[in-house]
C-alpha cells in the first residue's frame, strides 16, 4: 500500500508495481480438491479482463450496481477488483432485482433471474471451467472473459469517495474499504510484507472481505482462501499451514 492508493485497483496496482511474481491469492475448495494458485500478475490479468468484460461488453458504468451472488472463491475475489477497476458498486450477495448486472454461481440461477439488466453465470469449476451448457438467459463468464484484453483503462476516473461495496447491508465507499482494510490488518497477524493469512471465513460479511482479500492486499501480503473449510480435518489443516507458509489464520 501507497499513500497514493485511494481504492483497491490502486492496491492491486501498487502489488504489481512492487513484486508481480509473488502469491497473491491460493485458493483451496475442501469439497472437491480443487488447489488454485494465483500471483499478482496472473490475479491482476484476470481482474483486467473482467474489468474490460464489465465496461464494454456489459456496458458498466461508474455507480452501477453489480450483485455478486458467489461464495469465498478466487474468482469472487477478482470480480471485486474487476468493480473497483471500473467504478460500479459490487454488492456482496444483493438483491439482482435492485442491479444492473447479476453474477451468479451455479447454486443461485433462479434468484439471479430476477435481475432485469446484464446476466453472468459462474460454473465455479476447477481452472475456471465453462458450463457444460450455458445456463438459460445467461452468459457464460469463462466464454465472455478468455477474449478480453489483459490491460484496462476506465473510460471516466474512478471517485475513491463514491459508493464502492456494499456487504450485509453496509455501504463503503473505495476509500473507506482501503482505510479499513489497512487499519484492521495488524488484528488478523498481517503485520507486513510476506505475511500469509489463512482465511476459512465466507465472503458475505466485511470480515470476510477484509480476512479473504482487502487486508493481505493492503500490506503486501497474500491469503490462502479456504471454501468447506470445516470438511478438513485438525491434521490436514496443520498440514495445510505448515506447506503453505501461512503465518495466521482466521476462521
Amino acid at each position: 500500500m501507497t499513500t497514493t492508493d485511494r481504492t483497491p485497483a490502486d492496491l492491486l496496482r501498487s502489488a504489481l508495481a512492487a513484486d508481480a511474481g509473488r502469491p497473491l491469492v491460493t485458493f483451496y475448495d475442501d469439497a472437491t480438491g480443487e488447489r488454485v494458485e494465483l500471483s499478482v500478475a496472473t490475479f491482476a490479468n484476470w481482474v483486467a479482463k473482467t474489468a474490460n468484460l464489465l465496461q464494454g461488453e456489459l456496458s458498466a458504468e461508474p455507480g452501477d450496481r453489480v450483485a455478486l451472488l458467489l461464495p469465498a472463491h478466487w474468482q469472487t475475489a477478482v470480480w471485486l477488483l474487476a468493480c473497483s477497476s471500473v467504478g460500479v458498486v459490487a454488492d456482496v450477495g444483493g438483491d439482482p432485482k435492485a442491479a444492473d448486472i447479476v453474477v451468479s454461481g451455479p447454486d443461485t440461477l433462479d434468484a439471479a433471474r430476477a435481475c432485469s439488466g446484464s446476466r453472468i453465470a459462474l460454473a465455479l469449476r476447477p481452472l475456471g471451467g465453462r458450463f457444460p451448457q450455458t445456463p438459460d438467459g445467461f452468459a457464460d463468464y469463462a466464454v465472455e472473459v478468455p477474449g478480453q484484453g489483459d490491460r484496462f483503462a476506465p473510460f471516466t476516473p474512478v471517485d475513491p469517495e463514491e459508493p464502492a461495496l456494499v456487504v450485509a447491508g453496509r455501504e463503503f465507499s473505495g476509500a473507506e474499504v482501503v482505510e479499513r482494510a489497512a487499519a484492521e490488518a495488524p488484528g488478523l497477524g498481517l503485520t507486513g510484507p510476506r505475511a500469509r493469512l489463512l482465511s476459512g471465513r465466507p465472503y458475505d460479511t466485511w470480515e470476510g472481505l477484509s480476512a479473504g482479500l482487502y487486508s493481505p492486499l493492503a500490506t503486501g501480503g497474500s491469503v490462502v482462501l479456504c471454501r468447506h473449510l470445516e470438511r478438513l480435518g485438525e491434521e490436514s489443516l496443520a498440514q495445510r499451514i505448515e506447506s503453505e507458509r501461512v503465518t495466521a489464520t482466521a476462521r
